[in-house]
């Protein structure tokens, strides 16, 4: 490649970084903020969702917009709105400040990722552009892998707002370097129309999807809300589906599913997000909030799964050559499923069992990310090329949503099981004690602080280390609730995990 292309394949990656880093990167710092803002779990989470349900909605008609208008001015265009979104984020005082930040975010991101695919594939040579494409993806896994690490560390030395702010340095080195080497003017357009009402279904119906997955386990699956959620968002597919076959210029081209590669790479793209996300969203929290780690430690724990996602990323590319990237995409789901089962069966108190299952669960997905991004723009050119990376960006933000919904609903309700339990348990307990009923009451009202602990706490805690019980997030969050479910507020004891 000659330098100015090197330099524009670069600059693209910086953006793509920036983009997957902001799905992840606030994973582990959601104790963190949950505390800074005073908010909960279930609430704080649609910071995240609102990321990946807009970044996933508005990709394909915002790439359509940058067709229209020229690439490179709109991908200008996308930095600025990412950048006041990372600012906005970054001094939010409240939830719903963040989320608005997020949002912005988002829209940027929609903006500047598949105007970087395009343009990052086209400045290079024809018989180079597999070697971009795998830059690119590769690029995009990184970010993912590496989000959770790089989140823990900016927690613990600047605070969760740091997470925000290094987006800062980032976006304003690829504006400059956008300024320098790409034209802003008598740009290449095509003429296309926007097609609204896919947009607006696409957003209806992963909206009704992850609402219903996040509040099902509250509501009741079998509940009216819930079961309208799901209905709608059937409809909301179904009606999806038809427009796009019946529009002229579709949000998603259906035609690009006849492609047998594209189709498994879409799904792939799908099931290993969920299964990557899914333990990069979920252990952090659980490290920290349960087994009482920092979020350093934390990060250092997980980092296993990023370390291989960096290693066998770039010899991906090498195999995909000799092995073919259908052979190289089963190992990659062979080995995700291995290290499931490793997380099944392990002990969460040994952290050499963990790190085996987070070594299989990183090399599978490292495997996988290029082989996949490769196989999704096939031999696609021009319109084509740019509607597949489009629609493959936008499953795979579909495959975080479904991964932050799952997880982080699951944890969610198995700790307010536990916070349920533990209360019950400890009320049954004072109860058995030979005291009368005034000092029981003065039991239950005790202060959290260790020289004032009394029979039933210290009894409640023993009783559960004595179970030995493995394996099982609920149980292992009974152990966290028994030393932490008495507290003294304003309204008297409340039962606390600090969610």
């Amino acid at each position: 490649m000659k330098q100015k292309q090197m330099a524009i394949l670069m600059t693209m990656t910086i953006s793509i970084f920036l983009c997957m880093l902001d799905t992840t990167v606030m994973n582990i710092a959601l104790p963190a903020i949950q505390t800074g803002l005073h908010t909960d779990l279930d609430t704080l989470q649609w910071a995240l969702n609102v990321y990946t349900i807009v970044f996933a909605a508005f990709t394909i008609p915002l790439g359509r917009i940058a067709d229209q208008f020229g690439r490179n001015k709109i991908y200008f265009a996308g930095l600025i709105l990412f950048l006041l979104g990372s600012l906005t984020s970054a001094s939010s005082s409240t939830v719903a400040i963040l989320i608005i930040g997020r949002a912005l975010q988002s829209i940027g991101a929609a903006i500047v990722f598949p105007a970087s695919m395009t343009i990052g594939i086209n400045s290079v040579q024809l018989n180079k552009r597999n070697t971009a494409v795998l830059i690119l993806g590769i690029t995009q896994g990184l970010a993912a892998a590496f989000g959770p690490t790089i989140g823990g560390l900016l927690t613990q030395f600047c605070g969760w707002r740091g997470i925000f702010y290094i987006n800062v340095p980032l976006v304003l080195l690829a504006a400059i370097m956008c300024v320098a080497l790409l034209p802003m003017k008598n740009e290449n357009i095509v003429k296309a129309k926007l097609d609204i009402s896919g947009m607006c279904l696409v957003i209806l119906l992963l909206f009704s999807l992850t609402l219903a997955l996040v509040k099902a386990s509250a509501w009741g699956w079998t509940s009216g809300k819930i079961l309208s959620l799901f209905a709608g968002f059937v409809i909301a597919l179904i009606l999806f589906i038809w427009r796009e076959s019946m529009a002229s210029d579709p949000m998603i081209r259906l035609h690009l599913f006849k492609y047998r590669h594209f189709t498994g790479a879409v799904v792939m793209t799908v099931l290993s997000g969920i299964l990557f996300v899914g333990v990069m969203v979920l252990m952090p929290s659980f490290f920290t909030k349960i087994q009482g780690h920092t979020e350093l430690e934390a990060a250092l724990m997980i980092t296993p799964a990023s370390i291989m996602v960096f290693l066998l990323s770039p010899v991906s590319g090498l195999l995909l050559k000799k092995m073919g990237a259908r052979q190289l995409i089963a190992l990659g789901i062979v080995l995700l499923g291995l290290g499931y089962v490793g997380l099944s069966v392990m002990n969460p108190r040994i952290y050499w069992q963990f790190a085996i299952s987070c070594i299989l669960i990183g090399t599978g997905y490292g495997i996988i990310i290029g082989p996949i991004t490769v196989l999704s723009a096939g031999d696609f050119t021009g319109e084509l090329l740019t509607a597949s990376q489009s629609v493959t960006g936008v499953f795979r933000q579909i495959g975080t949503v479904l991964a932050v919904a799952i997880f982080v609903s699951a944890l969610s309700t198995n700790l307010a099981t536990a916070k349920a339990q533990v209360w019950s348990a400890a009320r049954n307990e004072v109860k058995k004690l030979s005291v009368i009923q005034t000092r029981q009451k003065h039991i239950m009202m005790t202060n959290k602080s260790l020289a004032n602990r009394t029979k039933a706490a210290e009894f409640l805690w023993k009783w559960l280390i004595n179970k030995k019980i493995h394996g099982d997030i609920l149980k292992i969050s009974l152990e966290y609730a028994a030393r932490n479910w008495y507290d003294t507020s304003k309204n008297g004891v409340r039962s606390v995990i600090n969610f």
